[in-house]
């Protein structure tokens, strides 16, 4: 990456107190950049606040469901680079209520758009999608040409707001580059209705991990901090206009089944006595997921840093820490 090119930039992140925004809020401020988060929850636990990395941010409270209010960011704090992370992202919430998820993931994804579209001083975008944009797909990986075909409402929600990405490029030429990765995993994740976090509290609290699937849906994983690197990397490179107005998928190109994931994380924690709670009660999701990251490669000569054990090993680590006080009182 370029040295010192985050100096002085003035940053915009939504969504900086999830997993991916708070390291990659810390990331910025390690390298210079002037980051202006906005928070919707005050969630103490999180890392952002955790562990005080938003000392040295601007904090605006509010969601992204509130057009004036991101018009309002962008203008005063002169924002030159926008990380639009902010999102609901658990299916099983998304299957419950997805009135909730549809308002976060599609209308604030319009609003941001919007908002930077009226304001000339943004110049890089980078837009949050998923792998569940694509949809069920009858040939695998999936790759960047692909239709996106979400059916289910988190999938539809993530293949809305790519779309609408799409049109503010090609018919604004707003300056935009859109993600597609995998499950995310590492040090902070809250919701251990995911199957790594929850693993690992399971293993540590000397419980059987429970799986709602059958155990045989595949999916695709990338540590937090490979993730925090490819949004950096694309970002710095936008000005290529083989780059601008592009999507790309991220991904360590590893095909794992739950079961064997779950399996992975209790052998490195050496709880292989827990054996498994297999639910088979997943419903509304997609069965095999994994993608190619070729256009990652040759555009942007992005490549993962660490393996998934790595960054498992990291994970773990960092769960270990974390959950140690609450077992000793």
């Amino acid at each position: 990456m370029a040295q010192n090119y985050w100096q002085r930039k003035n940053v915009f992140i939504t969504g900086c107190t999830g997993l991916l925004g708070s390291w990659l809020t810390k990331t910025l401020v390690e390298r210079g950049a002037n980051v202006t988060g906005l928070i919707r929850d005050w969630v103490p636990q999180s890392n952002l606040i955790k562990y005080n990395f938003d000392e040295n941010i601007n904090i605006v409270r509010g969601n992204v469901e509130d057009y004036f209010l991101l018009e309002r960011v962008l203008n005063e704090y002169e924002i030159d680079t926008v990380f639009h992370l902010a999102a609901q992202t658990i299916v099983g919430v998304a299957n419950r209520n997805p009135l909730s998820t549809f308002e976060t993931n599609i209308k604030g994804t319009w609003n941001i758009l919007e908002a930077a579209r009226r304001n000339n001083l943004v110049e890089r975008l980078i837009l949050a999608s998923s792998d569940k944009a694509y949809g069920e797909q009858e040939h695998l990986p999936y790759s960047e040409e692909m239709p996106l075909r979400g059916s289910h409402p988190y999938d539809v929600s993530k293949s809305c707001a790519d779309s609408i990405a799409q049109a503010y490029y090609r018919t604004y030429g707003l300056p935009i580059c859109i993600t597609r990765c995998g499950n995310f995993f590492g040090g902070g994740d809250l919701n251990f209705n995911r199957i790594i976090p929850g693993t690992i509290r399971s293993a540590f609290f000397g419980q059987k991990p429970v799986i709602r699937s059958d155990g045989g849906y595949i999916r695709d994983y990338i540590y937090v901090m490979d993730a925090v690197e490819a949004y950096l990397l694309l970002a710095e490179k936008m000005e290529r206009p083989t780059v601008r107005g592009e999507a790309f998928n991220f991904s360590n190109e590893i095909q794992l089944t739950v079961l064997d994931l779950v399996k992975k994380v209790l052998k490195l924690m050496e709880r292989e006595d827990l054996e498994p709670i297999i639910k088979d009660e997943a419903k509304g999701e997609i069965r095999h997921q994994y993608l190619s990251s070729h256009k990652a490669r040759s555009l942007l000569d992005w490549r993962p840093h660490y393996t998934l054990e790595d960054g498992l090993l990291e994970t773990i680590s960092w769960y270990k820490d974390f959950f140690r006080p609450e077992k000793s009182r």
